[in-house]
């Protein structure tokens, strides 16, 4: 694996929001939910989709706080604008498992 510098990390800009609806998404190729994540007055809301449905159903994101990428640019996944890269981690068996802080933060705070 390649060593990158601190500011090539700083560039890569994290930040937490809370998951203010999510939806089913039937239109994906693989199984996936359609998001929608509050990053904070300055961000604000950004949509984006995830393959997330081994751990999670719509109804129990809502008011999930996740940690996401905000600043690559946004991507189209079917009729969905990802504007937005949530992140996750795979579990042992290949599902997806959210990333987020273990305590309530305020929306938009980025990682440190």
């Amino acid at each position: 694996m390649s060593e990158i510098s601190f500011d090539d990390f700083m560039a890569v800009d994290i930040r937490v929001g809370t998951i203010t609806r999510a939806e089913d998404f039937p239109e994906a190729r693989k199984p996936a939910i359609k998001l929608w994540v509050d990053f904070g007055a300055e961000i604000g809301e950004k949509k984006s989709s995830a393959q997330i449905t081994a751990h999670y159903t719509p109804e129990r994101l809502v008011g999930k706080q996740v940690m996401g990428v905000v600043n690559f640019p946004p991507r189209q996944i079917g009729p969905v604008r990802s504007e937005v890269l949530i992140l996750g981690l795979h579990d042992a068996d290949g599902g997806i498992v959210l990333v987020g802080p273990d305590q309530g933060v305020t929306n938009g705070e980025r990682l440190c």
